[in-house]
């Protein structure tokens, strides 16, 4: 039986492609970070889903956790 939890058929991180973004244009700024890395995917072809899970996975703790979010899913300079 397949498990019904949703976030278990999301794609997973695909190491083929990573885009690149640099933090340091956002001034430390956690919305400027969101914003930047959602884009950076959008540009590279992720899907929307992908995205939102993106989105859901570093908004679920602190600043410090967003960052790291943002490193496992984009090359970060």
């Amino acid at each position: 039986m397949p498990n019904s939890n949703n976030t278990d058929s999301l794609q997973e991180i695909n190491a083929s492609w990573v885009p690149f973004i640099d933090l340091s244009e956002c001034d430390g700024n956690a919305f400027g970070i969101l914003g930047m890395v959602t884009r950076a995917l959008r540009d590279e072809g992720a899907t929307k889903e992908y995205r939102d899970q993106f989105h859901a996975e570093a908004t679920s703790g602190d600043y410090d956790h967003l960052v790291q979010t943002a490193m496992r899913y984009c090359e970060v300079e």
